[in-house]
């Protein structure tokens, strides 16, 4: 019979962080064709709304980030969508952040539902 493999793991006491609710915005660059908006803003006359000018589609993109503060979670969610979310070429993204729960090194404090708008109405 074998003995067991047994592996030590020492604990590592992380620093209280907190967690952010980001919120990132990616649309076409200025000067970049934008057929998607376009077919939108020429079916609105059609549902009857009117006035609608310079329509302009995009995408969003919502997600928690754990940082010790708020200049460090929108560094890191500002590369995050520079990196992945965004296409550079193309696209512009914008990030804003804000605070949603303290986390401590054992997890607690944490927020399972931010509280995050959820649409229309919410």
């Amino acid at each position: 019979m074998q003995s067991p493999i047994v592996r030590l793991v020492r604990g590592v006491t992380a620093a209280a962080s907190s967690r952010f609710s980001v919120l990132v915005e990616v649309r076409l660059r200025e000067g970049i064709a934008d057929p998607q908006g376009a077919t939108i803003e020429r079916a609105l006359p059609a549902l009857g709304l009117s006035g609608v000018t310079d329509l302009r589609a995009g995408k969003s993109f919502r997600f928690d980030i754990a940082a010790t503060d708020e200049a460090s979670a929108l560094a890191q969610a500002t590369e995050v969508a520079d990196r992945l979310l965004a296409n550079p070429v193309i696209e512009e993204s914008s990030v804003s952040v804000r605070p949603t729960a303290t986390v401590g090194s054992d997890g607690a404090g944490a927020d399972p539902d931010p509280g995050r708008d959820e649409g229309p109405g919410a």
